[in-house]
């Protein structure tokens, strides 16, 4: 399956929304965003503009992401939980934002919380990005 630009655009985006729900940018997300902006094929300097600016943009339009495939959204969401925990520690904001992306894309919460416990045990450290599994 191939990745869009659009639902390519859109994972960097909704990922940047994540991290922007708890109001604080750490390391460990900054260090995420742009691994996942090289794997994205994005500009490393685009992705610290956007990285940088998440915060203080009042411009942004904080929705869920709908993707073209489900897959795309299921890797979007096993991203996003990882995303979540580098902080340690999973806000309510953040769930609930992953929750809705989730239904948008209609992955039933079944699969959403299954993810969710996988993330929790996993501490927000994967062995392996899930966007690597997308084909670019």
């Amino acid at each position: 399956m191939k990745m869009t630009l659009k639902d390519r655009s859109l994972y960097f985006k909704g990922l940047l929304l994540l991290i922007r729900k708890d109001r604080q940018t750490v390391q460990a997300e900054v260090e995420w965003m742009t691994r996942i902006g090289a794997i994205l094929g994005f500009e490393k300097q685009f992705c610290a503009e956007a990285i940088a600016d998440i915060l203080k943009n009042p411009y942004i339009v904080d929705e869920p992401s709908r993707f073209s495939k489900k897959e795309v959204a299921a890797c979007f969401i096993r991203d996003g939980l990882s995303l979540a925990f580098a902080d340690e520690e999973l806000h309510a904001e953040e769930e609930q934002w992953l929750r809705s992306t989730a239904e948008l894309n209609s992955l039933g919460m079944d699969f959403f919380d299954g993810e969710l416990e996988k993330a929790r045990d996993a501490g927000g450290n994967p062995k392996r990005l899930f966007v690597e599994d997308l084909s670019l």
